[in-house]
C-alpha cells in the first residue's frame, strides 16, 4: 500500500506573527519556518502504518517555493521514503490557494496511484480547512476528515472523528482521504543519522505546468491587520455588582 502525505511549509507555531506595516500581508523576513503541525502528524502516522507493515511506500509532496525542500527533507528524515516537489511560486509570500493545491493534488495522485492520503486537516497559517475536502471531490473519493484515529485493514480504514457532539466512528473503502486532527498522535523527532539519510532519498521537482494545471490566484487580500487588543477584566465584589456592570457599561442585560 502506498501512502501520500501533502505537506506544508508555514510559520513556526512558536513564533509570533507580525504584520506588516503597510498592512499589505504578514512579515516572513527572518522568520523561522517550519512543517504544519497538522502535516506533521500525518507523517507520523503514515510512518507508524508503514512500521506495523500496512504500508510499503510513504511519498510526501510539497507545493511552493524551492524552500520547500526544507519541509520535505524533514518528512523524509522523520521516515518518508521519497518526496515531490511542486515549484508553484517565487516568492514566499504568494499562498497558493486551496483549490489550485487539490487540483495539483489531484494530478499526483493521478500518476502516484496512492491507496491513501493522509493530510493535515487544516494549516496554520490561513485555517482553511478545504484542500482534503476539494481533494476528495475532485477525485471522487471517500473522505474521513478531523482524524484522531486511525486503523487500516481488509481495503478499508475505520476513522475515529472529532466533530463538535464528541467522537464518531466511520469505515470508508480505500482508496480514500483521511485529514488528521491534533489527538491522533506525537509526531517523532528526526535523528541525527536520519537526517543525513535524508539528503541522499530521492526529491523530485516539477511545476504545476508539468500537470497542466494553472494556479492563478482568484482571491485578493485587500489588508491585513492583527487582532485588536483586549482590555483587562476587572474583579467585582458581588453579583448585585456584575449585574450593574453587565447592564450599565457592557450594554448586555
Amino acid at each position: 500500500m502506498k501512502i501520500l502525505v501533502p505537506v506544508k511549509r508555514v510559520i513556526d507555531y512558536n513564533v509570533k506573527v507580525r504584520v506588516k506595516a503597510d498592512g499589505s500581508g504578514v512579515d516572513l523576513a527572518n522568520v523561522k519556518m517550519s512543517m504544519n503541525p497538522f502535516d506533521e502528524i500525518a507523517v507520523e502516522e503514515a510512518i507508524r502504518l508503514k512500521e506495523k507493515g500496512v504500508a510499503d511506500e510513504v511519498v510526501a509532496v510539497s507545493i511552493g517555493t524551492k524552500k520547500n525542500q526544507e519541509t520535505l527533507r524533514t518528512a523524509l528524515a522523520m521516515g518518508a521514503d521519497r518526496a515531490i516537489l511542486i515549484v508553484a511560486a517565487e516568492d514566499v509570500h504568494d499562498d497558493i490557494e486551496p483549490l489550485a493545491v487539490a487540483k495539483l493534488l489531484k494530478a499526483v495522485v493521478d500518476e502516484e496511484r496512492p491507496d491513501l492520503v493522509l493530510a493535515g486537516k487544516q494549516a496554520i497559517d490561513n485555517d482553511m480547512n478545504a484542500t482534503g475536502q476539494m481533494l476528495a471531490a475532485l477525485l471522487g473519493w471517500p473522505q474521513a476528515t478531523f482524524a484522531s484515529e486511525v486503523a487500516i485493514e481488509g481495503g478499508r480504514a475505520t476513522v475515529t472523528r472529532e466533530v463538535d457532539g464528541g467522537l464518531q466512528t466511520i469505515r470508508v473503502g480505500l482508496p480514500a482521504i483521511v485529514t488528521v486532527d491534533l489527538r491522533l498522535n506525537e509526531p517523532r523527532y528526526a535523528s541525527l543519522p536520519n537526517i543525513m539519510k535524508a539528503k541522499k532519498k530521492p526529491l523530485e521537482e516539477k511545476t504545476p505546468q508539468d500537470y497542466g494545471v494553472d494556479v492563478s490566484p482568484r482571491l485578493a487580500v485587500t489588508a491585513t491587520a492583527e487582532p485588536d487588543v483586549r482590555k483587562a477584566g476587572v474583579m467585582v465584589a458581588s453579583v448585585d455588582e456584575l449585574i450593574s456592570k453587565l447592564k450599565n457599561e457592557a450594554g448586555v442585560l
